[in-house]
């Protein structure tokens, strides 16, 4: 399978509660809910295509959490998102969870990045990662994306998790795609391309 990953974030880089003002209050964070003014029918319709190619999702403790105390709550057979979450594998990166409710979870233990290499070797579309900061980081940082598709929403947050740290390992980026949505979403979809190349201005 193909590792993907897919996340929302701010201009400033955010990806904190981008679905409500409840979704994730830790360290004191009350800007949640800045995704929901500006995900217009276009950025549904991506989010669906994303959707439509999964096989399976791997997420981190935090995610999976949120993801658990709302989606087995939609029921609605058309709802693509919701069938996709509620009925196909989860597989959890904790050291915490011991006995996950939602159907189809699998905690992944020990060495995780040997876990999602044996993850990809099956057969299958692709692997999604779905928010999952933390995740996120350690697989760029391990080699193990594939895909990177960034949802860029049209405000500043201001405070809150960031997506990339102050210190990581540098990723070069190839851009496969571009699209900006009517609302002023910039929808990017890369290939990681390894370590990134440097060189000096000249001034002509």
């Amino acid at each position: 399978m193909q590792l993907t990953v897919t996340t929302f974030l701010s201009v400033d880089g955010v990806h904190q509660g981008p679905g409500g003002p409840d979704e994730d209050r830790s360290g004191g964070f009350d800007r949640g809910g800045w995704v929901v003014p500006h995900f217009d029918k276009a950025t549904g319709q991506f989010i669906d295509e994303v959707f439509g190619q999964v096989d399976a999702f791997l997420l981190g403790r935090r995610t999976y959490d949120i993801f658990a105390a709302s989606w087995p709550k939609a029921t609605d057979p058309n709802d693509t998102v919701a069938n996709r979450l509620n009925t196909l594998p989860k597989y959890v990166a904790s050291t915490t969870l011991r006995d996950p409710q939602w159907a189809n979870t699998t905690v992944l233990e020990g060495d995780l990045a040997a876990a999602v290499r044996e993850l990809k070797h099956r057969e299958g579309r692709e692997l999604q990662v779905h928010g999952s900061g933390a995740l996120v980081r350690f697989l760029l940082d391990n080699d193990l994306v594939d895909r990177l598709n960034l949802l860029v929403f049209p405000v500043i947050v201001g405070a809150g998790r960031r997506l990339f740290p102050d210190q990581g390992i540098a990723t070069g980026l190839a851009l496969d795609e571009s699209r900006t949505t009517p609302s002023g979403v910039t929808i990017s979809v890369y290939r990681p391309t390894g370590r990134p190349e440097y060189g000096t201005a000249e001034v002509s």
